[in-house]
């Protein structure tokens, strides 16, 4: 069968009126999903990577594949009121792109339209359909479908209120979605979306089931091949999905209100700019570091007021037990995934892990001894947010230095504790040519895997890779 035959095929299975759903807690079994979610797939296969359709043979089949769209979401609509601007919106701009001939889609007006972070309410869902790309998933702009909901429990939105506001975050839980979720990827960001023009953006949203999910199966894993005894609490939350769930909605929750705050050399990330990727590291680390130390803090002044005979609250004893458990959480994600997650090439996330293992490791509160991997756990918040404490202060110093005498000593902080490769220019110290010259002289001097896997992480990446796979589009329900 041809692929024009093929795609005739599959409009005459789809194309239809479906029924209206008014009820959003059952969208996802009803006939305008499969048919919205089926067109979208179909879809998919005619377009190109910046999301538009060239080939004029497709054109008559993906009209027909835009109307079962936009017939999907019209009669999912009146479920999902709160969206009504935006649900309306997307109608007439896949109609827009159908009348302009399937160029690169332009979905500004809808964009603007979708402002979950307005809807911070828990369990309140979302029909978000868009063509975009999906950060570590495709790179493609094809259409996406997906329905969410919000995890908003009472202690995040008194954080939120309080010292942690983050206008723009947004957490969710992943309901149903097309191939471009079915994949690592954990975000909703509204820069992935085909537009005409950058706006200013106002919110972004992280899928902290999956992060859940993959933190869950991967830290099991992980402690039993290195004979690691979980702390009670720690092990009690691999049993339970919510309160993993609720757990990373905190860490991320003040993770990301961390970028951008702080003593930073003026833009941490250095916007269109090269910079090597170990800076990044440090950034990530650093708002990591940042939700750790806050987590500490925040059990410990509610674990004062407890011991000095005060009633707390049912949400400010939710603060301090969660604020325990983000604890454990950024450890054994950071140590247990993100060390051996992806490839060797520039990994910055990589890094980080193996930074915060090394650094605990040579502070005396990470034991490897007779195969088996121990925590002084009494000691550990300490160590940890000491290396919070030297990124700190080298950020603080960076206002004062060049850029890359930035870099330099950004490299020195990570190889006090990381080993370089053994062929590293930037170890053996980088010529006069590269030191006197332009920025990028010294990115391209960096290695891709310029700090490699220590023994320790390479025989645990060959006994976790099945595991780290496996996790691939996970759900909070696969466990």
């Amino acid at each position: 069968m041809s692929i024009i035959s093929a795609h005739s095929t599959a409009v005459q299975a789809i194309v239809g009126e479906p029924e209206v759903v008014e009820d959003a807690s059952i969208a996802e079994q009803s006939a305008a999903w499969a048919q919205l979610k089926d067109a979208a797939v179909a879809i998919r296969e005619m377009q190109i990577k910046d999301g538009s359709i060239p080939d004029a043979a497709h054109h008559a089949a993906a009209r027909e594949l835009v109307a079962a769209i936009t017939a999907g979401i019209r009669a999912l609509a009146p479920a999902f009121p709160h969206d009504a601007e935006y649900l309306t919106a997307s109608v007439v701009d896949f109609d827009r792109w159908v009348s302009e001939g399937f160029g690169v889609p332009d979905f500004l007006d809808s964009l603007m339209a979708f402002q979950p972070q307005q809807h911070r309410v828990d369990g309140i869902r979302h029909l978000v359909v868009f063509p975009m790309y999906t950060q570590n998933g495709s790179n493609d702009r094809l259409v996406e479908a997906l329905i969410v909901e919000t995890i908003w429990p009472e202690f995040i939105a008194t954080l939120e209120a309080g010292d942690y506001g983050n206008k723009l975050f947004v957490s969710l839980r992943l309901v149903d979605f097309t191939p471009g979720y079915d994949t690592n990827s954990a975000v909703l960001f509204p820069e992935t979306v085909a537009m005409r023009e950058i706006p200013s953006f106002t919110w972004g949203a992280i899928f902290q089931d999956r992060e859940a999910a993959r933190y869950r199966r991967v830290t099991r894993a992980a402690a039993a091949i290195t004979n690691l005894e979980l702390p009670e609490r720690a092990s009690a939350m691999l049993d339970d999905q919510q309160v993993a769930e609720k757990t990373f909605v905190m860490w991320d929750i003040i993770h990301d209100r961390t970028h951008m705050r702080g003593d930073l050399p003026f833009d941490p990330f250095m916007i269109k700019q090269r910079m090597p990727f170990f800076l990044y590291s440090l950034e990530e680390m650093r708002c990591d570091m940042t939700a750790f130390r806050e987590s500490v803090n925040i059990e410990r002044a509610l674990a004062a007021r407890i011991d000095a005979g005060e009633q707390l609250t049912a949400t400010e004893q939710e603060m301090h037990d969660y604020a325990h458990l983000v604890q454990y959480a950024v450890i054994f994600d950071r140590i247990f995934r993100f060390s051996i997650t992806g490839t060797r090439t520039r990994n910055y996330d990589a890094v980080g892990g193996q930074l915060l293992f090394a650094w605990l490791h040579q502070r005396g509160v990470l034991h490897w001894t007779d195969t088996a991997l121990a925590f002084d756990w009494d000691n550990v918040p300490d160590a940890v947010v000491a290396l919070g404490d030297a990124i700190d202060d080298l950020y603080w110093h960076s206002i004062d230095r060049p850029k890359v005498a930035h870099w330099l000593a950004a490299y020195e902080l990570v190889r006090g504790t990381l080993t370089p490769h053994p062929a590293s220019q930037w170890a053996r110290g980088l010529p006069d040519e590269i030191l006197a010259g332009a920025p990028k002289g010294y990115t391209d001097a960096v290695m891709d895997d310029e700090f490699p896997l220590s023994m320790f992480f390479e025989t645990l990446d060959k006994k976790m890779k099945t595991v780290i796979e496996s996790t691939v589009g996970i759900r909070g329900t696969d466990d």
